[in-house]
């Protein structure tokens, strides 16, 4: 996996987590990453009746000239239709990506935050939804960074590499 990775703030996101997500994709994926010019945040995307805001309007707004993938990051609760969150989405069109930060968090859940944690999970789901950019799909491997996360405990079960058989997969 190769080309350039850049790291799109939408709205206000601590300069920290990029920083930490750039090391942690550049590891991942060999490649250089970059954070690009923040976007505004998107109150066009914001559905008062779930206050939450649609991945999927956000998500075709991440767009950057000559970068082999972008990798949007929010600080806003994010949804699709069909679920009540995502932690992130990426697009079919395989160069878009975007996380959700807030349900990564520890008091989100009412619980006391634990910062190394949060910036474990922000790689796990940053890895993960870029990885569908490059044509991977879910995993049955509980172990592997491409298992389906519905909560915040398969986020932490996970690890942040891939199974052997989603390994292959990335070699191919």
């Amino acid at each position: 996996m190769n080309g350039e990775i850049v790291l799109l703030p939408v709205g206000e996101v601590d300069r920290g987590i990029l920083a930490h997500l750039g090391a942690a994709l550049t590891e991942a994926f060999g490649c250089r990453c970059r954070v690009g010019d923040a976007l505004p945040a998107p109150e066009y995307a914001y559905n008062p009746r779930r206050a939450q805001y649609s991945a999927e309007m956000i998500l075709t707004r991440l767009v950057v000239a000559k970068a082999g993938r972008v990798l949007g990051v929010t600080d806003c609760d994010l949804y699709v239709p069909e679920l009540n969150f995502v932690f992130g989405l990426a697009s079919r069109a395989r160069t878009r990506a975007l996380i959700a930060l807030p349900r990564l968090r520890q008091s989100f859940y009412g619980r006391r935050d634990d910062h190394a944690l949060f910036l474990a999970r922000t790689a796990k789901e940053a890895v993960h939804e870029l990885d569908h950019t490059y044509g991977l799909g879910h995993c049955r491997d509980r172990r592997c960074v491409m298992r389906f996360s519905n909560s915040l405990d398969d986020t932490d079960d996970k690890g942040q590499e891939f199974c052997a058989t989603c390994r292959k997969k990335t070699q191919t």
